[in-house]
């Protein structure tokens, strides 16, 4: 029952992007009721798909305990598949989008906060929840990573699916700037339209570099982790290493639903 605690904290990090989600939503903000609502920000998007990916982390975490056991394959094959979206959730959105939104925010932030958060905004919205929309998301998200494997789609697939997404949302911005005549964020505003494509495909870049950034991590967590499983090199303390590790895969296989790795 090891993973008793990570399956608590995934609940409760669900449960506190659910509170951050409500608080952000019961503010009456103008930009709330312009053109796009809360979904011209992508900071609203990245806590929208934060607070999807661990619920599809909280549902697999119920399906796993339901399906231990029982022999059902027609349950395993539906856990393999929903262990699948939660996998290609954080490697394609939840990482790359939740690590950029920290990084380009609070880079803009340090160099003139009007740009992106103008001072006017606190009298909105309260500290904690601002903390709670550009900071807690890093954190979370490097704990999931550390706590579970994550199968990564094919570099190909993964890095055209980002891309999809990147695009997507620079067409959402510039499609409200056509019908409203405003950017969605104030430095926009201040830079020529050069500057712009430069911007945007520039943030088209660093979601590409974000995406095997996390490729990148996650594989080094998880190989140092099976380097460091079998830590006993010599015979005599070979065959009791070899009981706990073979326990470790079945525990695995049992979870994940999927098979043991020899």
């Amino acid at each position: 029952m090891a993973l008793v605690p990570c399956q608590v904290l995934r609940v409760a990090i669900l449960l506190s992007y659910c509170s951050i989600l409500c608080n952000y939503k019961a503010i009456e903000m103008p930009s709330h009721q312009t053109y796009g609502g809360s979904w011209k920000f992508l900071t609203f998007i990245d806590l929208v798909i934060q607070a999807v990916f661990f619920g599809i982390c909280v549902l697999t975490d119920l399906s796993s305990l339901l399906t231990r056991g029982s022999g059902n394959q027609e349950q395993e094959r539906q856990l393999r598949k929903l262990i699948s979206l939660r996998d290609w959730t954080l490697a394609v959105l939840a990482f790359p989008v939740g690590v950029f939104v920290v990084a380009v925010f609070w880079t803009i932030y340090a160099y003139d906060r009007e740009m992106i958060y103008p001072r006017l905004l606190d009298n909105f919205i309260p500290g904690w929840l601002n903390h709670g929309m550009h900071t807690t998301v890093l954190p979370f998200i490097l704990i999931e990573m550390r706590t579970s494997h994550h199968q990564y789609p094919s570099r190909s697939s993964g890095l055209a699916a980002i891309c999809t997404f990147s695009v997507g949302y620079i067409l959402w911005v510039c499609w409200i700037h056509h019908v409203t005549g405003m950017w969605v964020y104030p430095f926009l505003e201040h830079i020529g339209s050069g500057a712009r494509i430069v911007f945007f495909g520039s943030t088209t870049i660093l979601m590409n570099f974000l995406y095997l950034l996390g490729e990148v991590l996650n594989s080094y967590i998880w190989d140092t982790q099976r380097t460091k499983a079998p830590s006993c090199q010599d015979t005599q303390s070979s065959l009791s290493c070899a009981k706990p590790v073979q326990n470790l895969c079945k525990d695995t296989y049992m979870l994940e639903g999927g098979k043991a790795r020899a």
